[in-house]
């Protein structure tokens, strides 16, 4: 800084400080570098240092402009208002009931489940009506643009709406009346899908359900609607919310574990189709942090597919691909999320480390380099539970492309959909927006004709006309930019806390494996927890140096000829911890051999 710099008084910055910066001149042979201070982040012992820090350096913001703010307190729910429209339809006496995680707080997504007397099912995916209440270059859809998603860190939520839309008028909370955007979808026995219909509609949520619970009535082999008890306070909170929620079901008529197997049947029958096309499903492993009151992390959970989660995202799926192909045979302009095929180098590369280690055969190498999809999910199903699958799903899923936003239908490589689109999440993502929007302009006109279409859909003006076309394409650009964004924000978040949760753990040592291999080390997955650590080069014990082979993925010491690769078994000791840059550093006490 330069001695008439006022930026740290401005900012009432004090010694051990974090602050951003923002560089005037950079150094020279003959003189340093000079910096301003553009903002404090906080002080050293400030508990959310490390997540504010993350903030800074993704250039996310808390808060929301007070006239977005104030134009999203001024909607209100008007039901009889809403049923004028020709095309909403009132479903409030049909059950239905949203399942999220237990620590949601907006809920955009309900389904309801029959059978059918074919022995098929009738599947209603029931979705926020946002775009009743953000109308096109209000003040809250123009601050939704620039935002493009809401970015979910480890302890608070940035929201893509005010509070009041995404956590009230717009949340299908249970009992309450809301609007939304309907897909009902016929399919036969097999889980093909034989018709389906989308309209806006007015509807009632009957049951909050989250994850855990639905996953608990699932699991009950004697097909009860009352969950065993438990002795374990996490499992006995469980159970209560489960019986909770069957109480509520009971009293509207329904078996709620009946209904949850229903569901769950029809989404063994949408995988299996998915899967017969060449669909790609990796295994990932989601670390979250529990926090407690002060944002503090009490417990380490990882979150994995499960039957509950399954039958939400195949419901999902199968909503974003009739509204997608719907608006694709049409020829109509939209926010369709696109994966294009992977590069032929980059599968080429990761077919020959993994054909090398023994985790495919020649065959299977062979396919994976020519593109295909089926043979990249036989891969992925055959490394499950063994050594090979952190590095069967990391290599495969790094020669993908990533899936991003595009206003012209290009289909979507990993799904094996020949149109997809996102449909299901419009409060927190504004390409879901963008297609309510499309969608309900498109079926107005094809219902109502184009003069009574404008006349019953105002909030709709200029929407799909020349206001949005020459801007789409620019739209769709920023999302994807801004989804990538949120997701290493999120992700990075995550491990600030996982740093803070061992902060108090050094020196304790726990059993784990080996998840990945590179430059810098091991990188070891703690049995526990699953929080993944590194062990550095020179942390892996005794003197000698350690050589990395790339192509096998595997750690040689020079003299004792010791190796570790994929999958070995190993005991490990907190070294040190890194909170505000989200470091975990783990010391090598003992491996074993690999278990692939």
């Amino acid at each position: 800084m330069l001695p008439h710099d006022t930026s740290a008084a401005d900012h009432g910055v004090m010694s051990g400080d974090v602050v951003s910066a923002r560089i005037v001149s950079y150094p020279t042979r003959y003189e340093s570098g000079v910096a301003t201070i553009e903002q404090r982040i906080g002080g050293p012992d400030a508990p959310d240092l490390g997540i504010r820090c993350v903030m800074a350096r993704y250039d996310l913001e808390d808060g929301y402009p007070e006239q977005a703010v104030a134009e999203a307190q001024r909607c209100v729910l008007d039901v009889e208002g809403a049923l004028e429209d020709p095309l909403r339809r009132d479903i409030r006496d049909r059950f239905l009931l949203t399942i999220d995680p237990v620590d949601a707080r907006d809920f955009d997504d309900a389904i309801s489940v029959e059978r059918t007397k074919a022995g098929g099912w009738r599947l209603g995916v029931h979705i926020a009506d946002v775009s009743h209440y953000v109308t096109w270059e209000s003040s809250i859809d123009l601050e939704a643009r620039r935002r493009s998603t809401s970015v979910y860190l480890a302890d608070r939520v940035l929201p893509m709406l005010p509070e009041a839309l995404s956590n009230d008028l717009c949340s299908l909370k249970p009992d309450v009346d809301r609007l939304a955007f309907t897909v009902d979808i016929d399919l036969d026995r097999r889980g093909r899908v034989s018709g389906f219909t989308a309209y806006p509609s007015v509807i009632r949520s009957r049951v909050r359900m989250d994850y855990e619970a639905a996953d608990l009535l699932l699991a009950d082999g004697a097909g009860t609607d009352a969950p065993p008890a438990a002795d374990d306070d996490v499992a006995r909170a469980c159970g209560e919310r489960a019986r909770a929620a069957c109480e509520k079901a009971r009293a509207a008529g329904v078996d709620l574990s009946a209904f949850l197997r229903d569901a769950d049947g029809l989404a063994c029958a949408r995988r299996a189709i998915r899967h017969a096309r060449g669909a790609i499903d990796f295994e990932t492993v989601e670390v979250h942090a529990l926090l407690d009151g002060q944002g503090l992390p009490v417990r380490i959970v990882t979150r994995e597919r499960t039957a509950a989660t399954s039958l939400v995202e195949e419901a999902m799926l199968l909503a974003n691909e009739c509204v997608a192909s719907w608006l694709a045979d049409r020829g109509l302009d939209t926010a369709y999320r696109v994966h294009e095929p992977p590069s032929p180098d980059e599968l080429a590369a990761a077919s020959k480390t993994l054909a090398e280690i023994g985790a495919i055969d020649r065959a299977s190498a062979a396919a994976i380099k020519a593109g295909d999809p089926v043979a990249i999910e036989r891969a992925v199903e055959k490394s499950h539970g063994t050594g090979y699958a952190p590095l069967v799903n990391a290599l495969l899923l790094r020669a993908m492309q990533r899936a991003v936003y595009r206003p012209h239908n290009l289909g979507h490589y990993a799904l094996g959909a020949d149109a997809y689109c996102h449909f299901t999440s419009p409060i927190r993502r504004y390409p879901d927006l963008l297609v309510h929007r499309e969608l309900k302009r498109a079926l107005a006109q094809e219902r109502l004709g184009k003069a009574a279409a404008r006349e019953r859909t105002p909030q709709l003006t200029g929407v799909g006309s020349q206001a949005l076309l020459p801007v789409l394409p620019q739209l769709c650009h920023h999302a994807s930019t801004r989804e990538r964004i949120a997701d290493a924000a999120a992700h990075a978040t995550q491990k600030v806390k996982v740093a803070q949760y061992y902060a108090s753990r050094i020196g304790e040592r726990y059993a784990g494996s080996v998840s990945w291999i590179d430059e810098m080390g091991a990188f070891v997955r703690l049995d526990d927890t699953g929080a993944e650590g590194l062990v550095r080069m020179s942390a892996l014990g005794g003197d000698e140096w350690w050589d990395f082979d790339g192509d096998l993925m595997v750690l040689s010491a020079s003299a004792s000829g010791r190796t570790i690769s994929l999958g070995t078994r190993v005991v490990v000791e907190v070294a040190r911890v890194n909170p505000v840059r989200g470091h975990l550093d783990l010391a090598l006490i003992h491996s074993a051999r690999a278990l692939h």
